[in-house]
């Protein structure tokens, strides 16, 4: 499987010490380049766990508002881990906003922002209020997460986020060593396909609920957001300022809601 490479390691117990191959995710780096009516921008070097490049790059520039729509780029050119994104001359791309030179890593997906305000304060789509679900899908929703992380599977060290339908059934998923590139490359598969905005979905994610994966779950529309792990003051307060359901620490028979417990059914209020 592309993403996977085999390692030497000494497993060692208090009564043995066996030397033997195993399975460990790849991190490796993505040189990004865009061209904007003939002129090429850097936006420096992504890290990540090879594989579904293409929707990791859409999604990446969807959640980083440069482009809207899958039709904004016209091309994508690839040369072993460089890759040029062509963008269509119709946008409204700026350079010195959007092209900022930096390296992301696989833990930090936001450094570099200038202002943490203006992202609190994003524009997005407006969530469904329909939507709305109850106690019994959450475990249906964990299977159906650990069920799709063919990565995590084989080397416990990815990070994976999908997209469920609203009893909890796979969508589809996305799985990389960096918690956000799993996040755009669910996206971007999205994006491709013509689904974005998300109107009656749910995103699960596999860690805590990071204010980076709850901007960029609100860039597409998700109106739930459940996460297994914790999540950090600022994504309650973005989830909250945009009307998101924003639910942690989930386990088959309990969750924790920080924000928009409106589309929880049947608890009393």
């Amino acid at each position: 499987m592309k993403g996977l490479e085999t390692r030497s390691i000494v497993s060692i117990t208090d009564k043995t010490f066996v030397r033997k191959l195993d399975v460990v995710c790849v991190e490796s780096p993505l040189s990004l380049i865009l061209k904007f009516k003939g002129i090429e921008h850097s936006l420096g070097l992504l890290m990540r766990t090879p594989g579904d490049d293409h929707n990791l790059i859409r999604g990446l520039l969807y959640s980083e508002g440069i482009i809207s729509v899958g039709a904004d780029i016209n091309e994508i050119l690839t040369e072993g881990d460089d890759y040029i994104v062509i963008l269509s001359d119709h946008i409204n791309f700026n350079p010195i906003e959007h092209a900022r030179k930096l390296t992301m890593t696989s833990s930090c997906g936001i450094c570099g922002k200038d202002s943490i305000s203006n992202l609190i304060h994003m524009h997005g789509p407006t969530l469904s209020e329909d939507m709305q679900i109850d106690m019994s899908i959450i475990g249906t929703s964990l299977t159906s997460l650990q069920n799709g992380q063919e990565l995590f599977t084989d080397t416990g060290g990815t990070h994976a986020c999908a997209r469920l339908d609203s009893i909890g059934n796979l969508i589809s998923i996305g799985e990389d060593v960096g918690r956000h590139n799993a996040m755009d490359k669910l996206i971007g598969g999205a994006l491709k396909n013509n689904l974005v905005p998300i109107r009656e979905e749910i995103l699960i994610v596999s860690g805590r609920a990071s204010f980076e994966l709850v901007q960029k779950s609100l860039r597409a529309g998700f109106p739930i957001m459940i996460a297994l792990g914790a999540p950090s003051t600022l994504a309650v307060d973005m989830a909250m300022e945009h009307g998101m359901t924003l639910i942690g620490f989930a386990k088959e028979n309990k969750i924790t809601v920080f924000a928009g417990s409106n589309r929880i059914l049947g608890q009393e209020r």
